[in-house]
């Protein structure tokens, strides 16, 4: 044994990953995590468990996971529950931590802070909640994958909080009830840890342009899909935010910190950000905010470590996991550590000093128990601040209630409504039509407005009123340009609903509550149909559907046209299926049809015979044959992942219908005989597409190709970039002016500077559009459309281009939410921003707004939809 143990140490120095030197260098001394605290030694510590100390090296989640069970089974401190599952079945989990006698009593904890967050409890109740309750602290970690530190941090705050003894964490446990959620993107941060581990030098390495400072395409930040978690709080695209808000309404903390990492020169930032900030919030949340800050500045301060605040990180956009808190009573807050995917175990910064990962781990440890520490210094205030904040007296709006029509599963009613009561928003319907002085989204304007039984309301006078109003308000009060994100996002504009109002007067309407969303209509009508089929193209679920059809074999049509039988109307891109071409499958075809419906959530309705009331009959000529496209989209470099992600997810779960993903590099080899439509997200497409590639592309589209251009790949594919399509870009220059005029803003001042380019730019504005819902790129889609812009290009309208998407031709109208100069309206008016060239017997697509923006701007989805299931046929 003796000699086991000996040829057992002597690997370990063999496998060493640093040498000794480098060991000094990767845990300065100054570096401890509160050596200063006895700790239990029934708990394992980080270092104790893993084998390595803390900023040796990153963690694996699988071992993160195996450190969070092994505290939890030996501490009465501590509680552990899985809240949900990643796209790659990696387990999300949140950890409670109190001390043992506020956990035998979490369930009435819980309680408790549910009635405080009710306005309908009597303050005499309230106030004796307000004097026994423990203050709720969340901490959240690593919802970036590469910005990888904080993990490792939540994991010795976590040792602190189980193991650590004394009056002075006793007494922290007693008044608070901390919940952990150590790592938010399993699935990014494996992605990231895997691949630093793969580029690892034995000898450190701390120049940042070395390999293993350089992660490839995707990076780790984003989840499985490539989405940004930390832009999903508020819209639940992915079960991470799904299972993870689930939890968070049942707590609902009063303070909530978010730990982050910036580029590695940066110095560490905490609270307070900059304008501009979400005015429905109370003045009082800058206060709080500010006091958090000055907390853990004092904490950094005592090491010496450099911080800043103010100066950077807006909090205006509501689905960050620093801005999402703060709608839900609690105090948002940012932390943001040098770092980042560069900063590996060690990085030398532009200063020539080393930062390393024990370092920015020590960082956000310090600043988190700081958080802690402050919240119970400050419990009772902070829980009646919560308590003030749901009340619907303290409002700062007028508006009673906004009003949305049903849209018979047209359009994405059900999802606003889904998504409302997963955020605890109450919701009504109209059981009996009304009548309302409303204003209209569309138009902003006032008018008696006569609603159908069955509208949807939100009333305001409710608890989450700051929500309901951030989230539904056509404009947002915006007092700084100076934009991290997007500048709209109101649910109506980015759903398109459909006569959507909001009113100011009392609601006198008969109405019952809502509490389950509603779920979209589907089956089959007249399934034992002697002739046909069809499917109502308006339908959100008519392409899954359409998917489904050819899965099973079906020889499907589309309508060019519309048409109508009795009482039901079919738009452009009805999906016919004909018994009579079908005959194969003649003895199934009544369960396929039911089966479908069911499973795509749609109506289908059966027919006896080809000729209708209106319009072209089933089995006209304008009702083409669709037969099932390949479709291959590019990715990697030099393509964003952003947006390939996007579209990716809308065929893979919103669709549920495949497309293929081909790395960019493999584009000059690849067989363009076997391909019918091409996907070219936003990139440097320059460096990718030379003119031997154009040409090549070109007598594609013109054997009948597709090939479509998103975002900034719409402009590349521009007459004047690639000359693949014979589409020009709206000029920028100004050569027509007299070139005596001198420019005022030549003369801006130097500090001045970057707000005055901010006041030119375009951060996700809502833009007014008109569709040509005739054509096959918008069938199924209404006329009007709320377009989400960003940038300041458009294409020219021309003969030679079908200008199915064009911007409002008012330019007074044409801004419906958001920010945008006089001048940019101005030359944006009436320019094409969606549009279709025929070339040969292909198309050259062209969608220049994004059309599926983070999978919550859903109205434009369906131009991309209709460009990759329906042109490449019609």
């Amino acid at each position: 044994m003796p000699m086991l143990r000996h040829l057992s140490a002597c690997l370990l120095l063999l496998l060493a990953p640093v040498t000794v030197q480098a060991q000094d260098l990767l845990l300065p001394e100054a570096f401890q995590f509160a050596p200063e605290i006895p700790r239990d030694p029934a708990i394992p510590s980080p270092e104790a468990f893993l084998g390595r100390a803390t900023g040796e090296s990153y963690t694996l989640h699988a071992d993160v996971v195996r450190y969070l069970h092994a505290v939890a089974d030996v501490s009465d401190r501590v509680a552990i529950q899985e809240y949900g599952r990643t796209y790659e079945n990696r387990p999300l989990y949140l950890l409670t931590v109190t001390s043992p006698a506020n956990h035998a009593r979490i369930a009435d904890i819980q309680a408790a802070n549910q009635r405080l967050a009710d306005p309908a409890t009597p303050a005499a109740e309230a106030a004796e909640l307000t004097a026994a309750n423990p203050i709720i602290t969340w901490l959240s970690y690593n919802v970036h994958g590469n910005e990888p530190s904080s993990t490792e941090s939540a994991l010795e705050v976590l040792y602190l909080l189980a193991a650590g003894q004394g009056a002075g964490i006793e007494a922290l446990l007693e008044q608070s009830v901390v919940l952990i959620d150590p790592v938010l993107n399993p699935d990014g941060r494996d992605r990231y840890v895997y691949w630093y581990k793969s580029a690892r030098a034995h000898q450190l390495r701390v120049d940042a342009d070395d390999l293993e400072h350089d992660e490839p395409w995707p990076g780790g930040r984003t989840n499985h899909y490539w989405f940004d978690l930390n832009r999903d709080w508020m819209w639940l695209v992915h079960p991470e935010s799904q299972g993870r808000i689930q939890h968070y309404r049942e707590w609902m903390p009063q303070v909530h910190m978010d730990y982050h990492e910036q580029g590695f020169d940066n110095n560490y930032f905490t609270m307070p950000g900059k304008a501009p900030r979400n005015l429905e919030l109370p003045e009082a949340y800058e206060s709080w905010a500010d006091m958090f800050g000055r907390a853990s500045g004092e904490a950094l301060a005592r090491n010496q470590v450099n911080y800043f605040t103010r100066e950077s990180f807006e909090f205006f956009y509501p689905g960050y996991g620093s801005s999402y808190p703060t709608m839900q009573g609690a105090i948002g807050m940012l932390s943001e550590q040098g770092g980042h995917s560069r900063g590996g175990r060690a990085v030398e910064t532009n200063d020539g000093y080393v930062l390393t990962l024990r370092q920015r781990a020590w960082d956000h440890f310090a600043t988190s128990m700081a958080v802690i520490e402050a919240s119970v210094a400050h419990r009772t205030d902070l829980l009646a601040y919560q308590r003030a904040f749901f009340d619907p007296a303290n409002s700062k709006q007028k508006t009673t209630a906004y009003l949305i029509p049903d849209d018979d599963g047209n359009g994405y009613v059900t999802d606003v409504i889904a998504l409302l009561l997963a955020h605890g928003i109450e919701v009504e319907r109209a059981t009996a039509e009304f009548s309302v002085q409303g204003m209209d989204f569309w138009n902003g304007t006032s008018a008696r407005q006569t609603f159908p039984a069955g509208t949807w309301i939100v009333p305001t006078n409710q608890a989450r009123h700051v929500m309901i109003h951030t989230l539904m308000q056509r404009q947002m009060e915006i007092e700084s340009k100076d934009m991290y994100d997007m500048s709209a996002w109101s649910v109506p504009l980015a759903y398109n609903l459909q006569g959507a109002a909001w009113t100011e007067e009392a609601l006198l309407m008969a109405r019952e509550s809502v509490s389950e969303a509603p779920k979209r209509t589907s089956g089959v009508t007249n399934a034992g149909a002697r002739y046909g089929y069809a499917i109502d193209w308006r339908q959100q679920g008519a392409p899954k559907a359409l998917g489904m059809l050819w899965e099973a074999g079906y020889n499907v049509r589309a309508a060019r046209r519309t048409f109508g039988i009795g009482e039901k109307d079919y738009s452009v891109g009805s999906i016919i299926v004909l018994k009579g071409r079908n005959r194969d499958r003649m003895a199934g075809m009544a369960a396929d049809m039911e089966r479908i419906a069911h499973a795509a959530g749609v109506r289908i309705e059966g027919y006896d015979v080809s000729r209708v009331d209106r319009g072209m009959d089933l089995a006209s000529a304008d009702a083409r044959v669709v037969e099932e496209p390949r479709v291959v989209m590019l990715l990697d470099d030099p393509i964003g992942s952003e947006t390939a992600g996007q579209i990716w997810y809308l065929f893979d779960r919103r669709v549920e219908w495949g497309i293929d993903r081909v790395r960019a590099r493999r584009l000059s080899s690849l067989d363009l005989d076997e391909v019918d439509v091409l996907v070219l997200p936003p990139g440097n497409l320059s460096s990718l597409i030379d003119s031997t590639q154009s040409d090549r592309l070109g007598r594609w589209i013109r054997q009948g190709g597709v090939l479509i251009g998103s975002e900034s790949a719409a402009s590349f594919l521009a007459s004047e970039r690639s000359g693949l399509s014979s589409a020009r870009m709206v000029r920028t220059d100004t050569e027509e002016e007299d070139e005596s005029d001198v420019d005022e803003a030549v003369y801006t001042r130097y500090v001045d500077r970057s707000d005055s380019t901010d006041a030119t730019r375009i951060s996700g504005s809502a833009f007014r559009a008109r569709l040509d819902n005739t054509h096959p790129l918008a069938a199924g889609m209404p006329e009007s459309l709320f377009t989400l812009k960003f940038g300041t290009e458009a294409i020219e309208p021309s003969r030679s281009l079908h200008n199915v998407g064009t911007y409002d031709r008012e330019a007074a109208q044409l801004l419906a939410s958001g920010f945008a100069s006089t001048e940019n309206q101005e030359k944006l008016a009436g320019q094409t921003f969606a549009a279709v060239q025929d070339m040969g017997s292909g198309k050259v697509v062209l969608l220049l707004d994004k059309t599926q923006y983070r999978m919550f701007w859903l109205g434009p989805t369906r131009l991309l939809i209709n460009a990759v299931m329906l042109l490449p046929g019609m």
